[in-house]
């Protein structure tokens, strides 16, 4: 017969061990939020540096690298919501930016930072391997901006916004796509937003324009046919999946190496609710989708910095 421990002494263990769980926890959030505050303190200073400064006009009381790193610790915790965020952001960033703007602030400093955002993920880009990779990855995917006829007919985004069929979801959407090109970790590299009903190898040929792609492999899907020898022309190499009428030689790698792109799509609409956007105008939808797309190079910029390179983003999302 195996010894009986007495209640007490049950009850004493149960409750250390409860005790150590709940001290564990606590570390670990507490170590999640030193992270993004290191992202966010390392962040601002590279865009205080980088960005150019306001020149006319009173100072605003939030700057404009404030405003960015505050729109970036947005989409790393997963609060889709601007009205959301800034219930929750002096508890969170109050020790990091006393000043926070209103809602109407936000909302209109951070469509008129459009191109500082661009600007903004040019320097990290800059600063992270990827840049120098030999391959490079590209790829659409379906940005819905409305599921009823009443928002296709009163919408501001209508005058932009078409139907459009994405094969890779099997789905109708009405909207626009995005049109990325990244590094293989996924830095993103360059983007546009084209109609849903644009062509791939229509939309590609912008972002593909201003790309340095001399003597590099660029790895496609098959919706880029035709751009070979745009590709070819900016000094680079498409590959991409052959169609059953095609007699290309078999590349047996190019499906799985193109499954890395699909992770960085998996990534911002998981992680960081590109789908869920909520935009209501084209340039809304510009400065949300380049929040997203500065966040996702800021997270990947940071972990090379303190020597965790990869796409790790659960570190900053408490």
């Amino acid at each position: 017969m195996g010894r009986e421990w007495p209640r007490n002494v049950v009850a004493s263990g149960a409750r250390a061990k409860e005790t150590d769980l709940l001290t564990a926890t606590s570390i670990a959030a507490a170590e999640r939020g030193r992270n993004l505050d290191d992202l966010l303190t390392e962040l601002y200073c590279l865009l205080d540096d980088r960005l150019p400064p306001q020149h006319m006009g009173r100072p605003q009381l939030v700057s404009d690298p404030e405003l960015l790193c505050i729109a970036v610790a947005q989409m790393l915790t997963g609060v889709a919501g601007e009205r959301a965020w800034l219930r929750r952001a002096p508890a969170r960033l109050g020790h990091l930016f006393p000043r926070l703007p209103s809602r109407e602030q936000y909302n209109r400093r951070l469509r008129a930072l459009g191109p500082a955002l661009a600007v903004a993920i040019g320097h990290l880009a800059e600063l992270h391997p990827d840049r120098l990779s030999a391959f490079l990855l590209t790829d659409t995917t379906p940005l819905p901006c409305g599921q009823s006829i009443e928002t296709k007919r009163r919408s501001a985004i209508a005058g932009s916004a078409a139907t459009g069929h994405s094969s890779s979801h099997s789905r109708w959407y009405w909207g626009h796509k995005l049109i990325l090109l990244t590094g293989p970790e996924g830095m993103p590299l360059a983007y546009d937003l084209v109609p849903a009903n644009t062509s791939d190898q229509e939309g590609a040929q912008r972002p593909l324009v201003g790309a340095r792609l001399g003597g590099r492999t660029l790895l496609g899907d098959r919706g880029f046919r035709g751009t070979e020898e745009d590709v070819a022309a900016a000094g680079g190499v498409l590959l991409r999946p052959s169609f059953r009428s095609e007699r290309r030689p078999s590349r047996p790698l190019i499906s799985r190496t193109r499954q890395w792109i699909e992770s960085v799509f998996w990534t911002l609409k998981g992680q960081l609710s590109l789908e869920r956007h909520g935009a209501r105008t084209l340039d809304g939808l510009a400065t949300r989708v380049g929040s997203r797309l500065l966040a996702l190079a800021a997270a990947l910029w940071f972990n090379q910095l303190v020597g965790r390179p990869g796409r790790h983003l659960t570190a900053y999302d408490h």
